[in-house]
């Protein structure tokens, strides 16, 4: 069952989008969605972290993402059936998917099925890419995973933006990609990877691709900026995709010599858990990176060391 915050959520961003067209033709344009209340003693004990790893030569990354759900309890734990479901990965660049600068499509088209396999209504994928979104989607596998599943594939455009009050410690209004929040079930699907900036781009940071506006404003003060996102986005669930990771020259790459082979995926329902835990991975402490001991600090969720519902599988 998903927890009944979550569920009240998506309702009161779907009641408040259908206000904001009611009222565009008045000149209201800026809506304010529900706080989210920070997470108590039940929610806590509620907390996972699964590990997935690919420890068999040619071993079947499909596989591996069923395996990891269904140790978390299935998918079924986060999509009921009938749910819209919007899925965010990180799909941004015109790289090809052994470069690492972009979600897995084989990662993709899993999680989709698992999703209809739920009994999903209807499956998007939604980011709003850097690159153009046509030769993206061509280049990086991701036309592919939805031409493969069925699932609908958004192409951004300024239509789909509205203005949404954050509420953040540093951003207060800023435009958001509408069918990222009007989904019944949100699910985030990042890469891991460097960052010239942040140092890291992970679960956390992958919520820059759910907005528009000057996305270079972002980069001011960018730790605090991606909490702020992750803090007014909150997902269902995160999974990381780090069966290939950029570990150079990120957060583009371009060449076969910036990716490490990891063969893992990191599965979480607390988001600075996820990306704790990722960051072991490039042999950093989480303390060390700027956006995740803010989120830890500011109660957007633990360190990956305070999960007791820590979780191996492997294929």
């Amino acid at each position: 069952m998903k927890s009944e915050q979550l569920i009240t959520r998506r309702e009161s961003i779907k009641k408040l989008l259908l206000l904001w067209s009611s009222l565009s033709l008045g000149g209201a344009s800026l809506i304010s969605l529900p706080s989210i209340e920070p997470a108590n003693a039940s929610a806590n004990a509620s907390r996972f972290l699964v590990d997935g790893v690919g420890r068999t030569q040619g071993y079947s990354v499909k596989a591996l993402t069923r395996k990891t759900f269904d140790a978390a309890g299935g998918m079924g734990k986060f999509v009921s059936r009938g749910d819209v479901v919007a899925i965010k990965p990180n799909i941004s660049w015109a790289r090809a998917p052994q470069l690492a600068a972009n979600t897995n499509p084989e990662v993709l088209e899993a999680v989709i099925q698992l999703c209809q396999e739920a009994g999903a209504k209807k499956v998007r994928i939604v980011d709003h890419t850097i690159h153009g979104a046509k030769r993206c989607f061509a280049i990086n596998g991701a036309g592919m995973a939805a031409k493969n599943t069925g699932a609908d594939l958004v192409h951004p455009r300024s239509s789909l933006m509205r203005d949404m009050k954050m509420g953040g410690n540093r951003l207060d209004v800023w435009p958001v990609y509408t069918p990222v929040v009007e989904a019944d079930t949100l699910i985030n699907l990042p890469v891991a990877k460097v960052h010239g900036l942040s140092g890291l781009t992970l679960g956390m940071k992958n919520w820059i691709g759910a907005v528009g506006g000057r996305r270079n404003a972002l980069h001011q003060d960018i730790h605090q900026t991606i909490v702020d996102l992750a803090h007014f986005f909150k997902p269902d669930v995160t999974l990381i995709d780090a069966t290939r990771m950029m570990v150079r020259n990120g957060p583009s790459g371009g060449s076969l010599s910036d990716v490490a082979m990891m063969d893992r995926l990191i599965l979480s329902n607390d988001p600075v858990a996820a990306d704790a835990r990722a960051a072991r991975l490039f042999d950093l402490e989480p303390e060390s990176v700027g956006f995740i001991q803010i989120g830890h600090q500011q109660g957007l969720g633990l360190y990956d060391t305070a999960i007791s519902r820590h979780l191996e599988v492997a294929v």
